[in-house]
């Protein structure tokens, strides 16, 4: 790619649509992450638990099951959202193509033990235990992002003698970003522009991680690549 048509990518950001299904794919991660997170580790400490009882077995397939659906679902939002090829886990592959409800092999046995050495089931484990990290990640940059980007851009409306600007009980004299504290109309200017900057260079970050996060998806369940 050459460096005018970065620029180009680069100021587009804003007015993608893909920028938009990227914020959509790490505004869901932690709320999905911290889901499956619970989901995984309540039914594998429930499992190993009741190892003892006839119970405990059933619990942990039922678990490492859930983890590989889970892990097509998190292929299918990384394709739908952001064009990455991301093949589903193996297991979940094996069911018929035409989605009739049925256990793939020749029985609940073959079944299991496809689950079981499937390489794909694994991943899948270690996918959806690190969707939490990656999760929290974005929860983080989503919010530090939309809040910092927000003051810096609302800096000429909001501080101290901005048309409109009413003075509050107590306040300790100006409008502050970081440790910044804005007096003036330039002053406020300057911060709003270098606001529209740290915006922009956000967007193409964010857009970027998310890409990371749904080609480690695509990594750990197979042969996906980028679209």
């Amino acid at each position: 790619m050459t460096s005018a048509a970065s620029v180009r990518r680069f100021l587009a950001a804003p007015f993608r649509a893909r920028t938009y299904r990227s914020l959509a794919y790490l505004a869901l991660a932690f709320p999905l992450g911290l889901a499956y997170f619970v989901g995984l580790t309540v039914g594998g400490s429930l499992g190993v638990g009741l190892l003892i009882t006839v119970v405990g077995v059933p619990i942990l397939i039922a678990t490492v099951a859930g983890a590989t659906v889970v892990a097509g679902f998190e292929a299918r939002l990384a394709s739908r959202l952001l064009g990455v090829d991301a093949s589903a886990p193996e297991f979940v592959r094996g069911f018929d193509a035409r989605d009739e409800v049925a256990l793939p092999g020749d029985g609940m046995v073959d079944s299991i033990k496809r689950l079981f050495t499937a390489p794909t089931t694994w991943t899948s484990v270690v996918l959806v235990l690190t969707k939490f990290v990656f999760g929290i990640a974005s929860f983080v940059a989503l919010v530090v992002t939309f809040t910092l980007g927000v003051v810096m851009l609302a800096a000429p409306f909001a501080y101290e003698g901005a048309p409109g600007w009413v003075s509050t009980a107590g306040e300790a004299g100006g409008y502050r970003v970081g440790s910044w504290t804005v007096d003036t109309l330039p002053e406020a200017v300057a911060v709003a522009f270098a606001g529209i900057v740290f915006v922009f260079v956000a967007l193409n970050l964010l857009n970027g991680f998310a890409a990371v996060q749904a080609r480690y998806t695509a990594a750990l369940l197979g042969d996906g690549d980028s679209a």
